[in-house]
């Protein structure tokens, strides 16, 4: 560093300074690390504005005046290449003007990046009352030169005013925090993240710090600290190589950045960053959560406790667990807090985190279907997952569900195309496929597949095959049936055959179809999921992966292929068994609606018949619901004078309802005289309503070969919700369409139902499907 005689030399302080600065970043007296050029940085600067301020009078002005330091020379956290942010603290000195341009000219001739203002403590206080950068950043204040008391009275004065209003203030700084995000990006799984202004980055830090400050959360601790350190560095050490001020940290860049720190390559940085960035974002987070009063209802009780699912429910803005929820003796308690998280994106409290970290037992394969199903309406959930899954990550909970997952966990992308790491993609590629689980027979399958398509990259091997296999793995602890275990397998193999075939062959050569049908075993399940994983996995990669012309070449592959399979993916429901027709007998002797039900655990089967002339599935599925009984499967069929439902259903919340109920209410219900439809409406307005959801209802038409030429296959793809099952059986009876048997079957967030229709009346021709279709969507989104 320079002394007085050198900048006598040199001429002038300024000109010392830029030569010193200079100095310093080209190392021309040994190279300095991270850490210590930013001290030297630091020691530089306060030398000099030292000198400066002498120079301009600020030591010898009458009252008194402070030149302060905030920002990172306050810190002592100055990296090359940034502003110096200044306060010049003054008594109404009368002289202020003259002292400033005194003190700020040299800067600007020697190209320095200023941040300034000239106010009296007052002046900053009220500033900062009414600008939360302008608070936040008088906590770091540190002093220069000048009047030393000024500069303690107005440190002393913003901190306690800060203490006073702080939790006042959370909302705002909240909003301005998620506004920062979206703009810039995230820290944690991003192949270019922004250092500092990224979720995770070196501002969140100065939150976490403020927060401590006063004395809402605790002081952060190792974790954060290291994390801020090796932050710091990395922008440190990337502002040195380009010579210039950047905080966002490309592919290129990172290389140079990775060699300098002693990292062995630019991936081994990514993975230390994204690890560093998933610490500072969930420590925000937890801190704005923790800081914001749970609202109180009216007459200030607490606020209700909201049902989401069995032994969860949301507490004021948190998802948390019931009072008589068991957590170590309820494997799928975990992910169906998960899932509820997701889908009502309300994040789960730290306390509920802890203690299932703490009790919940391993899940043992094969896993429970409640389980499952848990499962699958958590990758199903859309955008809420993202948040979802990395609480459950950061508190260990995921990998204890997915061991898999650490050889992907903040694996940075080898593509430059790729946008996020790759556990992060996977997730992404879950989110996008939600969107598309109408445009899929079986959408449970196309999200399985969607985690686990990448899930062999981070190893010395083909990633697709040796994906298929852990695929295969995962899938049958998940207790999926051989032939759906084989079916994900396949797709996670060929997740790229659509994609390279259409861009990189002639698809209009009848061999190259016949090869892709080939190699997909003449399968339009397997060939209709690659087509949603294709696109899902695109979309996921970053932007520009998923163009018009890629969508419409893989579109018209994958119509060569359906047109060469021949393939439907409709399959009819099984016949009566003795039971049933049983059943139906007695419904039609005694003239009303009779029930038979079946339980093992939590799970239900119930059979319900009516005669032929009353309506059976509206008011069969309208009494499941109110009963809040989620259907995974039914099965109506036509028979001997009457009609016989077998639906299997687990309670949401609960315990199973009393058989004699069931008859009772069903019995009513079948008659009329229930009153289903008000009832449940009140209830969707207790739980909230109807999902949100961007995903649009689909309908397809099928000709059905084993009724006669007078029924079809009316096809529903949508996303359940309490009561969908009621309203789409009330819409086909409204609009003269006769139920002949139906097949429905709920996946995780969506459903897939099957009705063998007919008109009652008039023929069956395009004008009757059109009418029918508008009713069962409308019915969806009503």
């Amino acid at each position: 560093m320079s002394d007085e005689s050198d900048l006598a030399r040199n001429g002038s302080i300024r000109h010392a300074l830029v030569e010193a600065t200079e100095r310093l970043l080209e190392g021309r007296h040994g190279r300095l690390g991270a850490s210590a050029l930013r001290d030297a940085l630091v020691d530089l600067y306060e030398f000099w504005l030292g000198k400066a301020a002498t120079a301009a009078g600020v030591d010898t002005a009458e009252p008194g005046v402070a030149l302060v330091a905030v920002g990172g020379l306050g810190r002592r956290e100055l990296v090359p290449f940034s502003d110096l942010d200044l306060v010049l603290v003054h008594n109404d000195n009368p002289r202020v003007g003259e002292i400033a341009d005194a003190l700020w000219y040299p800067l600007w001739d020697a190209r320095v990046g200023l941040d300034h203002s000239v106010r009296t403590p007052a002046q900053a206080l009220q500033v900062a009352s009414e600008d939360l950068r302008t608070a936040i950043g008088l906590l770091d204040a540190r002093h220069i030169a000048g009047d030393a008391e000024l500069t303690g009275r107005l440190g002393t004065a913003a901190r306690d005013a800060w203490r006073r209003t702080a939790r006042k203030r959370i909302p705002e700084l909240a909003e301005a925090t998620r506004q920062r995000w979206h703009r810039s990006g995230e820290i944690a799984q991003s192949a270019e993240p922004d250092l500092k202004y990224g979720r995770g980055g070196l501002r969140d830090l100065g939150l976490i710090d403020a927060f401590a400050l006063a004395q809402l959360t605790d002081r952060p601790g190792e974790e954060l600290r290291e994390a801020r350190q090796l932050l710091l560095d990395v922008r440190t050490e990337l502002r040195r190589e380009l010579h210039r001020d950047r905080d966002v940290l490309d592919a290129a860049d990172a290389a140079l950045v990775a060699a300098e720190l002693g990292f062995g390559d630019r991936f081994a940085l990514a993975r230390e960053l994204s690890g560093a960035g998933r610490a500072v974002a969930y420590a925000v987070d937890v801190a704005l959560r923790s800081t914001v009063d749970v609202p109180r209802a009216r007459f200030g009780r607490r606020p209700a406790r909201t049902p989401l699912d069995d032994g969860v429910v949301l507490h004021g803005s948190e998802v948390a667990l019931a009072r008589d929820a068991v957590p170590a003796r309820d494997p799928g308690l975990l992910l169906r807090v998960a899932a509820a998280s997701a889908r009502t994106g309300k994040p789960v409290a730290h306390g509920t985190l802890r203690t299932l970290a703490d009790t919940a037992p391993e899940l043992r394969a094969p896993w429970p279907p409640g389980a499952r199903q848990a499962l699958t309406e958590l990758l199903g959930a859309g955008e809420g997952l993202v948040d979802a899954v990395e609480a459950l990550d950061r508190t260990g909970l995921w990998a204890r569900l997915f061991p898999e997952w650490g050889a992907v966990r903040d694996l940075p992308p080898r593509e430059p195309v790729h946008s996020w790491s790759v556990d992060r993609h996977l997730v992404q590629a879950c989110v996008e496929a939600a969107r598309l689980t109408t445009t899929v027979s079986r959408p449970d399958l196309l999200l399985f597949a969607a985690l686990l398509h990448d899930i062999g990259k981070g190893r010395p091997a083909d990633h697709s095959e040796l994906g298929a296999k852990i695929a295969a793995q995962v899938t049958e602890r998940l207790g999926l049936s051989p032939a759906d275990c084989a079916l994900v397998s396949d797709v996670v193999r060929h997740h790229l055959l659509l994609p390279h075939t259409a861009t990189r062959r002639d698809i209009s050569e009848p061999d190259t179809i016949r090869r892709v049908a080939d190699t997909l075993n003449d399968d339009p399940v397997l060939l209709e999921l690659l087509h949603a994983l294709s696109i899902a996995d695109s979309i996921a990669t970053g932007p520009g992966v998923w163009t018009e012309w890629k969508a419409g070449l893989i579109a018209e592959l994958v119509s060569r292929c359906r047109e060469v399979m021949h393939g439907n993916v409709f399959v009819p429901p099984a016949p009566v068994t003795a039971t049933q027709r049983e059943l139906i007998a007695a419904a039609v002797r005694t003239g009303r609606g009779e029930v038979l039900v079946r339980t093992e655990g939590n799970l239900a089967t119930i059979t319900l018949a009516v005669p032929a002339a009353v309506e059976l599935l509206a008011p069969a599925a309208g009494v499941l619901a109110l009963h809040s009984m989620e259907v995974h499967t039914a099965a109506l069929r036509a028979h001997g004078g009457g009609r016989v439902g077998v639906f299997t259903a687990s309670p949401k919340f609960g315990s199973l309802p009393q058989t004699s109920l069931l008859r009772e209410q069903f019995a009513r219900a079948a008659a009329g005289a229930l009153g289903i439809t008000p009832k449940l409406a009140a209830k969707e307005r207790d739980y909230g309503g109807p999902p949100v959801s961007s995903v649009r209802p689909r309908v397809l038409w099928f000709d059905e070969e084993t009724s006669g030429a007078d029924t079809v296959v009316l096809e529903l793809r949508a996303v359940d919700r309490i009561g969908l099952l009621y309203s789409v059986a009330r819409a086909l009876s409204g609009y003269d369409a006769e139920v002949r048997w139906a097949k429905v079957a709920t996946m995780g967030p969506a459903v897939v139902d099957s009705f063998g229709v007919s008109p009652r009346h008039g023929r069956l021709d395009q004008r009757w499907r059109d009418a029918v279709e508008a009713a069962v969507l409308a019915a969806c989104r009503s």
